[in-house]
C-alpha cells in the first residue's frame, strides 16, 4: 500500500494584512480563521504560503508582495528576517509605539478586566539603535545556513560561527557580521576574535558534545565610557589554556578601550556562568553606570536594565508614581542590584529590597555604600518564602510597595502578602503586561488602578515595558 502524501497546505493569495499581533508577527483574517504572519505590516498585501493549519488559526509567511504598506520602512540589518531579533524593523517607530500602547491596552482590559483611568502616551526611546547596554554571543561548529547557502547545495569548508542562536535550532548559530543593538565596538570585537580564532585554530564549541575552546561571549557599555569583555572556554588542557590566554593578551593588545577583560572557564552543558569563577586579565571586575548623582556597580553576573537612558525614564515614572515624601517605609520587590531602591532612597525614611540572587544583593548593598546611602536594607532569597507576615511585621507595614517581578508575574502568595501588608500604594513596572494584568485583577478587590505609563524599552521588538499605580480603596 503506498504511503499517504503529506497533505498540501494552501497558497492564499492577495491578502492584505490588517494588524500587529503578538511575538512581533501581524495578522489577517481568512474567511473564519486568523493567520500570524511575521515580517508584514498592516497594510500589506500579500500572497501566503500557509505553513501550520490548525482548527482556529493558521501560521504562515509572505512569498510575494502585490502592494507595501505607507507603514512600511526599510529594515536597516543586513541579518533580518533571518536572526530572529527586531521583527518589527520593517514597521515605522511612531506605528511600533501605537502597537505597543494597544497590546497593553488590550492585555489590562481583556485579561485584567478591571477599571481602568485614561492611559498615558508611550514614552517612546530616543535612541532606536545603538540602545542596549549589554549583548551576548555564542559560538558553534555547526552555523546556520541559509535558505539561499542550502539551495547551492555545496558543501561549505567553514561551519565555525559566532553569533546568536537560531530559534528552535538549539545548537546553530548564525553567524552574525553586523549588529546594530549596541555600539559598533561590539562588531569589532566579535569579527576580530572569528578573523583570530579561524587563523589560529581554535576550536568552536560542540554543544551537542560539551566539547570545544570557544564557548560565548558577553559586551557590557556603560554611561561612564567604561567597557567590559568576558569570553567563555571550555579549556580541556594546557595547549588549550595557552590559546586562552593568547587570545586574551590578543584582545588586551588589539583593543584598548576594553577597561574589564574577563574570561569563565566553564565545563557545564549550559552558558550560565552565576555559579563560575571570573578570570580577570585585565582592569576590575566591574563597570559603573550613573544615574542623576548615582553611581551603580555593575559586574559581569548583575542585572542592569539593558537601555540604560530609557530605565532612567523608567524609574523616573516609578519614583513620581510613588509620590515620596520622605516619611514613608518603602518595600522594593524583586529589587535586583537594588536600582529602583537606591533610586528612591533619598525620598523614603527607608527602602527594604528583596531579591532571589544572592550576588544581585550584594551588589545592592555595595551600589548603597559607594552612594552614601543608609537607609536601605537588603535580603536575598525566595520572594515567597521571606516576604510572609513574620517579615512585615518584624520590619513594619510598608506604605509604598514598588515591584518589578520577572516575566511569569508574582506568586500567589506574594500578593496575599502585598494584601495583609495592605500599603497605600503600589507601583507595579512590569516586562509582561499579560501577567501585570493577571495580577492587577487579583489585586483589584483592595485596590485602583490610577495612572497607566507604558515605556518603550525595546525598539524594533515587540517588548514593552509598563507602569501601574494602585491606590487603596476607601
Amino acid at each position: 500500500m503506498a504511503r499517504n502524501k503529506k497533505k498540501q497546505l494552501p497558497l492564499l493569495e492577495n491578502i492584505t494584512i490588517k494588524t500587529v499581533a503578538a511575538e512581533g508577527k501581524s495578522l489577517a483574517r481568512v474567511d473564519d480563521k486568523v493567520v500570524f504572519v511575521p515580517y508584514v505590516v498592516p497594510g500589506d498585501v500579500v500572497d501566503l504560503q500557509v505553513k501550520k493549519k490548525k482548527n482556529s488559526y493558521m501560521e504562515a509567511v509572505a512569498v510575494k508582495f502585490h502592494e507595501y504598506s505607507p507603514l512600511r520602512t526599510e529594515p536597516f540589518c543586513k541579518h533580518y528576517g533571518i536572526c530572529g531579533g527586531c521583527k518589527w524593523q520593517c514597521l515605522k517607530y511612531e506605528e511600533q509605539l501605537k502597537a505597543k500602547q494597544q497590546q497593553i491596552f488590550d492585555n489590562l482590559t481583556r485579561i485584567g478586566k478591571v477599571e481602568l483611568p485614561e492611559f498615558m502616551p508611550i514614552l517612546g526611546s530616543k535612541q532606536i539603535r545603538g540602545y542596549r547596554n549589554k549583548l551576548e554571543f555564542g559560538f558553534s561548529n555547526k552555523r546556520w545556513l541559509t535558505e539561499e547557502e542550502v539551495k547551492k547545495d555545496v558543501k561549505y569548508d567553514v561551519m565555525d560561527a559566532v553569533g546568536f542562536h537560531i530559534s528552535g535550532a538549539f545548537d546553530k548559530i548564525l553567524d552574525i557580521e553586523e549588529c546594530h543593538l549596541m555600539d559598533d565596538i561590539n562588531n569589532r570585537i566579535r569579527n576580530d576574535i572569528r578573523k583570530y580564532a579561524l587563523e589560529n585554530g581554535l576550536e568552536f564549541y560542540d554543544l551537542r558534545e560539551n566539547r570545544g575552546l570557544l564557548r560565548s561571549l558577553m559586551i557590557r557599555n556603560s554611561n561612564t565610557g567604561e567597557l567590559m569583555f568576558l569570553v567563555q572556554f571550555r579549556i580541556e588542557n594546557k595547549k588549550e589554556q595557552a590559546q586562552a590566554d593568547a587570545l586574551m593578551q590578543h584582545l588586551a593588545d588589539t583593543f584598548p578601550e576594553i577597561t574589564s577583560l574577563l574570561y569563565v572557564d566553564n565545563h557545564k552543558c549550559n552558558d550560565t556562568f552565576g555559579d563560575q569563577e571570573i578570570h580577570v586579565v585585565k582592569g576590575k571586575d566591574y563597570i559603573y553606570e550613573e544615574m542623576e548623582d548615582l553611581k551603580f556597580k555593575v559586574g559581569p553576573k548583575s542585572f542592569y536594565q539593558t537601555n540604560t537612558e530609557q530605565a532612567y525614564e523608567l524609574y523616573k515614572v516609578a519614583r513620581d508614581f510613588a509620590g515620596l515624601t520622605g516619611e514613608e517605609l518603602v518595600y522594593d520587590l524583586y529589587t535586583g542590584t537594588g536600582t529602583i531602591a537606591n533610586f528612591v532612597s533619598k525620598k523614603a525614611k527607608q527602602v527594604i529590597g528583596i531579591e532571589y540572587v544572592p550576588e544581585a544583593i550584594e551588589d545592592a548593598k555595595v551600589n548603597s555604600e559607594i552612594n552614601g546611602i543608609s537607609n536601605t536594607l537588603f535580603y536575598a532569597g525566595d520572594m515567597k518564602d521571606i516576604l510572609n507576615r513574620e517579615f512585615i511585621e518584624e520590619h513594619g507595614r510598608p506604605d509604598v510597595i514598588i515591584t518589578d517581578p520577572p516575566r511569569a508575574g508574582m506568586h500567589q502568595d506574594v500578593i496575599d502578602t502585598i494584601l495583609f501588608a495592605s500599603p497605600k500604594k503600589i507601583v507595579y513596572v512590569s516586562c509582561n503586561p499579560a501577567t501585570q494584568a493577571r495580577d492587577l485583577q487579583l489585586l483589584d478587590a483592595a485596590y485602583k488602578v490610577t495612572k497607566v505609563q507604558p515605556v518603550d524599552m525595546f525598539p524594533h521588538t515587540q517588548h514593552v515595558e509598563n507602569v501601574v499605580l494602585l491606590e487603596k480603596r476607601n
